[in-house]
């Protein structure tokens, strides 16, 4: 595959970019897998633990990708993985307010972000999906309503719109 660049125009998409970057395990992970596809299995092996976090946090961030790998005759198909780029390319413009705002939620322990992420959560599950409404109804600004989303495991961004991601536990087998 060739390199593909991804092109952040969002400064809340480094939220999950941080996150994952700041973690030896999810950085070990996504080594492996620029170079090679691998299985779940090959990757609990090669880390010597369970990946699931780490791939549902590499997914989450967009940097996974995945086929079915062709099994031998008399196996059952499995999943594989592979990194989704090589290269990034940052264009965006914000305040320092904002961009310290989202460097904060960022690396704040979970317990310091904890109830920012379940209300919004709760909101987005009673159906305020629309970020202008949200941004009303939490008196925040649009990057910091995404920051908390993008931190958050079980919501996601898409475009003007917050969704919960119905299957947060996905089986990466």
């Amino acid at each position: 595959m060739g390199k593909r660049t991804r092109i952040i125009n969002d400064p809340s998409y480094l939220v999950p970019l941080l996150r994952t970057f700041g973690s030896r395990t999810h950085k070990k992970i996504f080594d492996a897998l620029s170079s090679k596809w691998m299985t779940r299995a090959e990757i609990d092996e090669f880390i010597g633990s369970d990946s699931s976090r780490s791939l549902h946090i590499l997914k989450k961030a967009g940097l996974l990708e995945s086929q079915w790998r062709v099994p031998e005759a008399g196996q059952k198909p499995s999943k594989e993985y592979h990194s989704s780029y090589s290269k990034v390319q940052v264009n965006f413009q914000c305040s320092f307010e904002d961009l310290s705002d989202i460097i904060m939620l960022t690396f704040k322990p979970y317990e310091e972000v904890k109830d920012a992420m379940e209300e919004l959560e709760r909101l987005v599950e009673e159906g305020n999906t629309s970020m202008s409404n949200l941004t009303r109804t939490l008196n925040k600004n649009p990057f910091y309503i995404c920051a908390v989303a993008r931190r958050s495991e079980r919501l996601s961004v898409m475009g003007q719109r917050l969704k919960i991601i119905e299957d947060v536990e996905e089986n990466y087998d």
